[in-house]
């Protein structure tokens, strides 16, 4: 009798976790989870890249360099 009435409550839980609204707020939940996580992976790419990029000209002494091409694009091709 205990193990029937486990069952139930057990498949009630079940039941009433399907209802729309819960199932939505565990996709908005689990949506934002992953733009956080989105955002984390950006920002440490951007500070690899950045620093890899400090690395390179460093090394090739590329912020001695001067631009002697003078860019005049009107268009912006």
């Amino acid at each position: 009798m205990a193990l029937g009435a486990f069952g139930a409550v057990w498949t009630m839980r079940k039941l009433q976790a399907l209802h729309p609204n819960h199932v939505a707020r565990r996709a908005v939940r689990n949506a934002s989870g992953l733009l956080e996580q989105a955002r984390d992976i950006a920002g440490d790419a951007r500070d690899v890249a950045a620093r890899r990029e400090t690395e390179l000209r460093a090394r090739f002494g590329l912020d001695t360099v001067e631009n002697t091409y003078n860019y005049d694009v009107k268009d912006g091709r």
